[in-house]
């Protein structure tokens, strides 16, 4: 199984919008780009709504049905690892393997001593084509590049083995995930992490790192432009010498996760991404519920009562709420409007503290990322949730698609 060379994680909390999402990208297919929806749910988010993956799995098939989708599409076991990916097994054909928990702890010597004397031959300035700076690989930087990643990646491989063994190596794809780790991975600590990949056999699609800067849920970056644009193209640079050098599949690529509503950075993507012809994956996480939130507002009476409650549960819960996502937000409470005070606004009000576009003059970011969260006050609702859903189901769905392809496929796929 080949991932495309362009796919979007097409992340839904609660699996009703899979049409919308579709819809979005065949308006980019009938303008002559493919793109490939994965849909992405993790074990955590599963948990919280109560679902399972079944669940992403129906919606997915049936969201396909009903749009006459023909081309391919996949349903993600979203940040598993050995103790999360069983439930996943038989609904999955892609597999985020999460190794941020594994890494710095340490290897044995003897998967240490396999990984130095494989890496001889690249000590000292390794020049990489389409990097400016050659990367300098010492004694010392493998040293400590194997106490902190290699049992990460010794843990991947038995993940990758233990799916293999029981779906085929032939019936799924494998992506590796390191933006849950405490500190950003350089580009010559990514070629290192791809050459012990290589090493332990692992046939990775795609590759997700964690970047310099922070990438919060529902808001644009945080951090040098620059020193992103250099990072992100040295990736690209990494991967394609990784692709043949360690014996890697040549369709390996980067993945972006909690990747929407990353304005300032589709652009520099795009152009790097077309420059290299190098293929991207894009997870666009929780996104999708915030347009749902929006679209009740919009629709006033009931809907607009309902999104102010789940603010005002939301609130009052912010810690509970925050607490699986600290790594992803950045909430300052004190600039979180009053219940009080979100109970007396209108439609239009709500509508432009939550939406996010750029430049951001109306919106409240910590309003939006507690919201992002909340959707599991959502989820308590159960029954009711899901009619308030379908009574405002028109709106919602322009909300949808507009958000996915003019915020988020055109900027980064298709380009000015």
């Amino acid at each position: 199984m080949e991932l495309e060379k362009y796919s979007l994680g097409v992340g839904d909390r609660f699996g009703y919008q899979g049409v919308a999402q579709l819809r979005a990208l065949q308006k980019a297919v009938a303008k002559g780009f493919g793109i490939v929806p994965v849909w992405n749910k993790s074990n955590r988010e599963h948990g919280i709504v109560g679902t399972v993956p079944e669940h992403q799995r129906k919606a997915a098939d049936e969201a396909v049905r009903a749009c006459g989708w023909d081309k391919s599409y996949y349903v993600d076991a979203d940040h598993i690892g050995i103790t999360t990916v069983d439930a996943f097994l038989p609904f999955s054909d892609f597999f985020t393997i999460d190794v941020a928990d594994f890494i710095g702890k340490p290897a044995t010597g003897r998967s240490t001593d396999a990984f130095l004397s494989a890496m001889t031959r690249y000590k000292g300035s390794l020049s990489i084509p389409g990097m400016q700076t050659p990367v300098q690989i010492t004694d010392t930087a493998l040293l400590d590049f194997a106490r902190k990643y290699l049992y990460a990646i010794s843990e991947a491989g038995n993940v990758y083995r233990y799916i293999a063994q029981r779906k085929g190596a032939d019936r799924f794809i494998t992506e590796i995930s390191a933006d849950e780790a405490q500190d950003p991975q350089t580009p010559a600590e990514l070629l290192l992490i791809l050459a012990a990949i290589g090493l332990e056999g692992i046939p990775v699609q795609t590759i997700a790192p964690k970047f310099t800067g922070s990438f919060l849920k529902g808001s644009d970056y945080v951090g040098d432009l620059q020193q992103f644009t250099r990072e992100f193209r040295d990736d690209l640079a990494v991967i394609a010498f990784a692709v043949k050098d360690f014996n890697l599949p040549r369709n390996l690529k980067l993945s972006i996760h909690t990747g929407s509503d990353k304005f300032s950075l589709y652009p520099i993507m795009h152009r790097a991404i077309k420059n290299m012809d190098a293929g991207i994956h894009l997870k666009t996480a929780g996104t999708t519920w915030l347009e749902e939130l929006a679209g009740l507002a919009a629709s006033g009476g009931d809907g607009l009562l309902f999104a102010k409650e789940i603010y005002r549960e939301a609130y009052q819960r912010c810690g509970d709420l925050c607490k699986p996502y600290l790594a992803v937000i950045n909430i300052d409470t004190h600039k979180l409007p009053s219940p009080a005070q979100v109970a007396s606004w209108s439609s239009e009000e709500f509508v432009l503290a939550l939406r996010h576009d750029l430049p951001c003059k109306s919106c409240n970011l910590h309003l939006r990322q507690l919201l992002h969260v909340g959707f599991k006050v959502a989820a308590e609702k159960g029954t009711r949730f899901e009619e308030m859903i379908g009574e405002c189901r028109s709106i919602i769905e322009e909300n949808v698609i507009g958000n996915l392809y003019d915020k988020h496929i055109v900027p980064l796929f298709m380009g000015p």
